[in-house]
């Protein structure tokens, strides 16, 4: 009787644990809901905002084991401010320095949950050739069933805080402000 329970308490175990592994999924991004726009004071009056047009990546989460990674890299010359004279100087030598480097990459590694849902991304941010921690914190994160798609997106908004001076660009300080706020709209599709 006791080997036969041992049997079936081993058999659960390991029902259990398949189903952990099948919990890992990746998604990749949706560039169509997908947005990193920044957020910068101009002067101490206004805001200048812009984002991102072009980025690629993908995201694995385990919801069981509560682990995750994200591999995001944004294309830095296809930023846009809706000015083109803007968009310009700050793709120049003041700012990104396009040309020597055309992508910013943000590798997350350590992933929050409240339940399922993912409540902050901790990782780097390599940006002008500068590799420094960042954590991403969700403002909202939801799944549902896309009927476009016919699989799971997960997504939803996050932002942090980054000083751009920490990554070599110290043009106007200080009458332009260190603090830059990203702001991260991301879907994602289950593969």
């Amino acid at each position: 009787m006791k080997t036969h329970a041992l049997i079936a308490l081993s058999t659960a175990l390991l029902a259990a644990t398949g189903i952990a592994h099948a919990e890992s999924a990746t998604y990749n991004l949706d560039s169509t809901h997908t947005y990193v726009t920044f957020e910068a004071r101009h002067f101490g009056t206004s805001t200048n905002r812009g984002r991102f047009d072009k980025k690629e990546g993908s995201i694995t989460i385990d919801r069981a084991a509560k682990t995750g990674k994200a591999d995001i890299t944004i294309d830095t010359a296809s930023i846009n401010t809706g000015l083109a004279l803007f968009d310009g100087h700050l793709k120049g030598d003041n700012f990104l320095k396009v040309k020597d480097f055309p992508t910013a990459k943000f590798s997350g590694n350590k992933f929050s949950f409240d339940g399922d849902k993912v409540t902050a991304v901790a990782g780097t941010l390599t940006l002008m050739g500068k590799t420094l921690p960042v954590t991403l914190t969700a403002t909202n994160y939801n799944c549902y069933d896309s009927p476009f798609f016919k699989r799971e997106v997960c997504g939803g908004d996050f932002e942090t805080t980054i000083q751009r001076t920490d990554y070599g660009m110290s043009y106007g300080m200080p009458i332009i402000p260190d603090d830059i706020k990203l702001l991260i709209q991301i879907e994602a599709i289950k593969q």
